[in-house]
């Protein structure tokens, strides 16, 4: 059966590392007989452009009829001075929540060839493979009321709400499980409850559905001690579950362990396991239009794409192992370069994987 995917390359640098995204696609339907179908539409800075607003209605009619999504990045700085509700950044978050996509996959993984690359210590980092699991439809980037607004005395002040109800806690936390049990069969919650009430809920429903998976060690910790421990002892995690403001914050910091953060991707999946699939970098607006973006996080969120939705874990893995064997090869975009290595642009290192996809 064949399957639809929705590409959005968005703003920055994203119709270029999206191009390559699209030339790994169109390589494994020729030549492995993926059975797909691509369509392109606009979102964030180029649906205001094209449609006067960030997630144009034709955009989201199409991802509602897709099978899976591939989002490039959104966002850059001719954009800032729009009304908030025009930004690019809302066409994102709109596009998250009309589709509940509530559970956030971030995976933060060292390739060995990139050991050097990392801001820490190899013996720190050697052989780090952590999956950070971020609600993303909740929390205080949703949550109401809020706004900005002026007290009788003249002051202006913002407020924002942080709320999750018991149901929208639990699917994100048992997704987590689920995520765990096919893992290390270890989940780390990390909340702050010693000062909010909400956090205080987040534990008491982790506690209650941790009992339905028995062979799962539970941990919990405060969000500010899992910052630390990230650097400080990043291999004691396998699973890390959060909240939407927590998981942000400290999937971006995992990001660093790894060495860049063009390296890694993600996977936001509503509750049939429906996705979208988006490297975790931004748009990176300066560097747009000159070829030196590094694409692999995109490349390697197609073989998320192709695991969690699509189902074709074969095409996945020979999407994992094409990236390994570019990295072997010595070839490096500008953010993991290092000495004794090839320097190339975004084109020649989706190329380069291209090649080296195998039977």
């Amino acid at each position: 059966m064949t399957q639809n995917i929705l590409i959005l390359p968005g703003d920055g640098i994203g119709p270029e590392i999206v191009a390559e995204a699209t030339r790994l696609l169109n390589a494994l339907k020729d030549r492995f007989g993926l059975a797909v179908e691509l369509e392109e539409a606009p979102i964030g800075g180029a649906g205001y452009d094209a449609a006067g607003q960030p997630l144009p209605d034709e955009t989201l009619a199409l991802a509602r009829a897709a099978d899976a999504i591939l989002l490039g990045a959104v966002g850059g700085p001719r954009y800032d001075q729009l009304a908030w509700e025009l930004r690019p950044e809302r066409g994102l978050l709109a596009i998250r929540s009309e589709l509940a996509l509530f559970s956030n996959l971030r995976p933060a993984i060292l390739y060995p060839q990139l050991a050097s690359a990392s801001a820490l210590k190899p013996e720190i980092v050697g052989g780090l493979d952590i999956m950070i699991l971020r609600e993303l439809t909740g929390g205080a980037y949703f949550g109401k009321p809020r706004g900005i607004q002026t007290r009788e005395d003249g002051v202006r002040e913002g407020f924002n709400t942080i709320i999750y109800s018991e149901p929208e806690i639990e699917r994100i936390v048992r997704s987590g499980f689920e995520i765990a049990m096919k893992r290390d069969r270890r989940l780390c919650s990390v909340d702050k409850a010693n000062v909010l009430e909400v956090s205080q809920l987040w534990r008491e429903v982790a506690e209650r559905v941790a009992k339905d998976y028995p062979k799962v060690a539970l941990s919990h910790m405060y969000v500010d001690n899992a910052a630390m421990q990230l650097v400080r002892a990043p291999k004691q995690f396998d699973v890390i579950v959060t909240e939407n403001m927590f998981g942000d914050i400290l999937s971006d910091a995992a990001a660093m362990l790894t060495g860049s953060i063009g390296m890694l991707p993600s996977a936001s999946l509503d509750a049939q396991g429906k996705g979208m699939y988006e490297p975790i970098h931004g748009s990176a607006p300066d560097i747009a239009g000159q070829g030196v973006a590094n694409p692999l996080a995109t490349l390697l969120s197609v073989a998320m794409m192709l695991r969690y939705t699509l189902n074709e874990e074969a095409q996945a893995a020979r999407v994992e192992a094409a990236v390994g064997r570019v990295l072997d090869q010595g070839l490096r975009t500008a953010d993991i370069w290092t000495e004794g290595c090839r320097k190339v642009g975004t084109r020649e290192m989706g190329e380069a994987v291209v090649a080296a996809l195998a039977d």
